[in-house]
C-alpha cells in the first residue's frame, strides 16, 4: 500500500519561514503548541529534507530533551544532497542522491510510514510540482516580518488549489491549517 507525503511549514502571517534576529517560533511557542509538536512527532514518520535543512537541524541534534526533539532525533530521516558525504552525523539519517522526485515516488510505493518534509523549500516545491504531495500543512504565527523576514515560503510555487481538511488554534494565537493540494495549470476558468 502506498504511503502519504505531507509538506509541513511554520510561517509568519506574511509567508516567511524565519526572521533575522527573531527567536525560534518567533518567540510565540506556547505549551499547547509544544505539547502538540511532541505528540505529532511521536506518530512514526520518515522525515525528508535537503542539505541546508539537514545542516541546520543536525547542529542542534541531541541538545534538547523535549519530547519533540527527541522524537525527531530517533526518527528515520532522509536527506537529499549532492554535496554531503556519508557517514552523516545525525543518527538515523540516510543520504539520498539522484533525482528527489524519482526517489520519493519510489518511497511512496514501498514505505508504510508516512513521509513528511522538514523545511526544505526547494525540495517541497519540486515534490508538489510533481504531484506527489498528499497533504499541505502550515502553522501560521501571528507576526509580520516584512523587514526582517527570511525564506519566503511560496516564491516560485505553481498555482495550487487547497481544500481545507483540518484547522486548529493553539495557545489562542497560532493557526494550524491542513489542506489537500491540487496543482493547477493556471487560474480556474
Amino acid at each position: 500500500m502506498a504511503t502519504t507525503l505531507m509538506v509541513d511549514y511554520i510561517i509568519s502571517l506574511d509567508g516567511y519561514g524565519a526572521g533575522e534576529g527573531w527567536p525560534g517560533f518567533w518567540g510565540l511557542e506556547g505549551p499547547e503548541y509544544l505539547a502538540w509538536l511532541g505528540e505529532d512527532a511521536q506518530d512514526g514518520l520518515i522525515h525528508l529534507m535537503g542539505s541546508t535543512t539537514y545542516r541546520l537541524m543536525a547542529a542542534f541534534a541531541g541538545q534538547s530533551q523535549d519530547a519533540g526533539s527527541q522524537a525527531l532525533d530517533d526518527a528515520r530521516k532522509i536527506v537529499f544532497s549532492s554535496t554531503l558525504d556519508e557517514p552523516l552525523s545525525w543518527r538515523n539519517t540516510e543520504l539520498a542522491r539522484g533525482d528527489a522526485v524519482t526517489v520519493v515516488r519510489e518511497l511512496k510505493d514501498r514505505e508504510t510510514l508516512p513521509l513528511r518534509t522538514l523545511g526544505s523549500l526547494s525540495l517541497s516545491r519540486s515534490l508538489l510540482r510533481a504531484g506527489l504531495v498528499d497533504r499541505f500543512r502550515v502553522v501560521v504565527f501571528p507576526v509580520i516580518t516584512g523587514v526582517t523576514g527570511r525564506e519566503r515560503i511560496f516564491d516560485d510555487y505553481p498555482d495550487v488549489a487547497l481544500k481545507l481538511v483540518q484547522s486548529r488554534t493553539f495557545d489562542e494565537r497560532l493557526q494550524l491549517l491542513e489542506y489537500i493540494p491540487t496543482v493547477l495549470d493556471g487560474p480556474p476558468r
